[in-house]
């Protein structure tokens, strides 16, 4: 493959690694005392209760109304309703987030004190769902057992498939690679206040494909230079010629994705809907982060751990001499 130009990702490996911690500390520290995690009822137990009106009303009013009549913490979402047929072209959407799922009664409490506080606006039930703490607590950690598996499946996978080149670590900086991602990931949903549920685990599993999607190519061009450089090259020398080389694919394939997801991103902000922005942006920020986690993280760890390696193998093949050398001294001596 003809190369237009040469970057050493591996010398410059320690500004990437500053780039990645330096993210995620600034929005570790955001999260921490900025803004908050939200978590649905998905995995914590509660109850939605989704609420169609029409007219303009003034958000705080209908949050104070429909707050006096629970004694449950209540937070409160809106969006048009684009699904209406009629005036009702208004959403909210109230979610008990107290782990427990609330009564019919108390529904109903909150849905009369909506119609008296404003009877010309028709509030009416559009959907109302329930999730017990327990099973949300299971179906989260279910989900957490099939990222955690998926894992494990990717380092065997490239142990078997990469031998040659030292498969175990490759697989295993892979992995760090992804949890990089991962992490990346639940940030975008942290700093842009979306709640973790189910479309939190979706983009976790689509990002783990993808992202290592990359780094196998990567891989797999080590592999054939290796052959082709011969062992004269450096570890360090074989993996830039092979990123060079992968770099103009991985990019523009990158860039076609995340166009793709983009013009999703931008219907679903014109048309307001929220359960299609917490996924699309999520998937988009993910990408990026996933074209350079492959190229800058997990290939530069790789040779980190490649390097170390054979000079732990060095230093005990050197001994190993001296000991042989001693032996035989000792031998001709008695002799």
């Amino acid at each position: 493959m003809r190369q237009r130009f040469h970057i050493d990702f591996v010398k410059n490996s320690k500004i990437f690694f500053c780039v990645s911690l330096g993210i995620m500390l600034v929005c570790l520290v955001l999260n921490i005392f900025v803004i908050p995690t939200r978590v649905d009822i998905q995995f914590t137990g509660g109850t939605i209760v989704k609420y169609s009106y029409s007219g303009n009303l003034d958000e705080k009013k209908i949050s104070d109304a429909a707050q006096k009549a629970t004694k449950e913490t209540v937070s409160f979402t809106f969006s048009e309703n684009l699904a209406s047929s009629d005036s009702n072209n208004h959403m909210v959407s109230l979610e008990f987030t107290n782990s427990k799922a609330i009564s019919v009664d108390e529904q109903d409490e909150v849905t009369e004190a909506l119609t008296k506080a404003f009877p010309k606006n028709n509030f009416k039930v559009e959907e109302s769902s329930s999730v017990d703490a327990s099973k949300g607590a299971n179906f989260f950690y279910k989900c957490l057992a099939a990222v955690i598996l998926a894992a494990v499946l990717i380092i065997g996978y490239i142990a078997v498939r990469f031998k040659k080149i030292g498969g175990l670590s490759a697989g295993v900086m892979a992995v760090v690679a992804l949890v990089h991602d991962l992490i990346i990931v639940y940030f975008v949903f942290a700093m842009f206040n979306m709640s973790l549920d189910d479309n939190f685990i979706a983009v976790l599993l689509m990002i783990l494909g993808y992202s290592v999607n990359d780094t196998i190519v990567i891989y797999d061009r080590i592999r054939e230079n290796r052959r082709k450089m011969g062992p004269k090259a450096t570890t360090a020398e074989v993996t830039n010629a092979s990123i060079n080389q992968c770099f103009t694919r991985t990019i523009c394939t990158s860039i076609t994705t995340i166009a793709a997801i983009g013009s999703v991103l931008v219907v679903s902000l014109i048309f307001n809907i929220d359960s299609i922005i917490s996924f699309a942006l999520p998937m988009m920020i993910g990408l990026v982060s996933g074209c350079y986690s492959s190229i800058c993280i997990a290939t530069p760890l790789w040779v980190m751990w490649k390097n170390h390696s054979d000079k732990k193998k060095a230093e005990k093949g050197k001994k190993g001499s001296k000991k042989a050398a001693k032996e035989s001294k000792k031998d001709a001596e008695k002799a």
